[in-house]
């Protein structure tokens, strides 16, 4: 039999938390989902491909009024291996990009992604307009493993498994990406 003030828990209204996501730590989280092989996010080629690469490294995240602001380092060929040697374009140079970011289920995403570059060339111009693309195509950091870590923790008596999680509103400030979520997490 349920009591009365046990009924009228069930029957309020869910609050969503927040997390407050520092710079730093969102770093870190980029360095261990996209920036794997040697510090560097390869966006084409590999580090086998002499001639045919594109990478980015370096990244440093702040904000940027309300914006999501990433300045990074890219490196990149578009040659052709010509006795031993890489004849094309090519270039490295640093550049800011600035977004915002957006939930996706229980991922970020980033919308009305700009690049922008102190340098400029026929080069750089058209890597600037693939990566703004490619990025707001493909860019996405997954948070539920990140979010499971800080809310299973394993205790002696009892389990905790992180039963639900979607996010649901992201805000920037000048010290983190704050990220309200919904959750459930079920003790056994």
């Amino acid at each position: 039999m349920i009591k009365l003030p046990a009924l009228l828990l069930l029957a309020m209204p869910a609050f969503a938390a927040e997390i407050e996501l520092r710079y730093a730590a969102l770093e870190r989280i980029l360095a261990d989902q996209l920036f794997t092989q040697e510090g560097r996010h390869y966006v084409r080629g590999s580090k086998a491909t002499r001639c045919q690469f594109a990478y980015l490294e370096r990244p440093h995240i702040d904000s940027d009024n309300g914006w999501l602001r990433m300045k990074a380092r890219f490196s990149g060929r578009s040659a052709v291996d010509l006795f031993g040697g890489c004849v094309g374009l090519g270039d490295s140079f640093d550049f800011t990009l600035t977004a915002a970011p957006s939930p996706r289920g229980a991922a970020i995403v980033l919308s009305d992604v700009r690049i922008s570059t102190v340098k400029d060339s026929y080069y750089i111009r058209k890597v600037r307009a693939a990566l703004a693309q490619s990025i707001a195509k493909d860019f996405k950091i997954e948070l539920r493993d990140q979010v499971r870590k800080l809310l299973e923790p394993s205790a002696a008596n009892y389990d905790q498994e992180l039963a639900s999680f979607q996010l649901g509103e992201i805000r920037v400030t000048p010290d983190a990406m704050v990220l309200v979520i919904d959750f459930r997490v079920v003790v056994k």
